[in-house]
């Protein structure tokens, strides 16, 4: 069989912690093969260029080169099932700080949570 599941595969080459984190990606849409959203079942071939984000991560772009892998395999076999083509992390003085808020401040009321929002540019 030279094809597998998108959520196996995510798993089985250890990009994903769990098989169930790999559907989850799936079904919420942030897993897409060439281009179109991607289902769990979907299958993917050697060639194809899966594109998906981990909350909370940067965006990664792998192209696969083994997509025969159905049961999780070691670190140096899943390496070799893909080709990492995502763009470098920014460098540290880029990273956006979030500040620390002072202990005993208390939750942060809705003016607050709308100013964070507007500084991390998520209005």
């Amino acid at each position: 069989m030279s094809d597998a599941r998108v959520d196996s595969w995510l798993w089985a080459v250890r990009l994903v912690k769990t098989r169930s984190a790999a559907t989850t990606l799936c079904k919420a849409g942030h897993v897409r093969i060439n281009g179109d959203r991607a289902k769990p079942a979907q299958h993917v071939s050697p060639g194809d260029e899966v594109r998906f984000a981990v909350e909370g991560g940067s965006p990664r772009v792998v192209v696969v080169r083994d997509a025969a892998l159905q049961k999780r395999v070691g670190a140096p076999i899943a390496q070799a099932a893909y080709e990492d083509h995502s763009p470098p992390p920014p460098p540290p003085e880029e990273r956006l700080f979030l500040g620390v808020r002072d202990r005993g401040a208390g939750r942060p009321t809705k003016r607050d949570r709308r100013d964070i929002e507007r500084l991390l540019g998520r209005d």
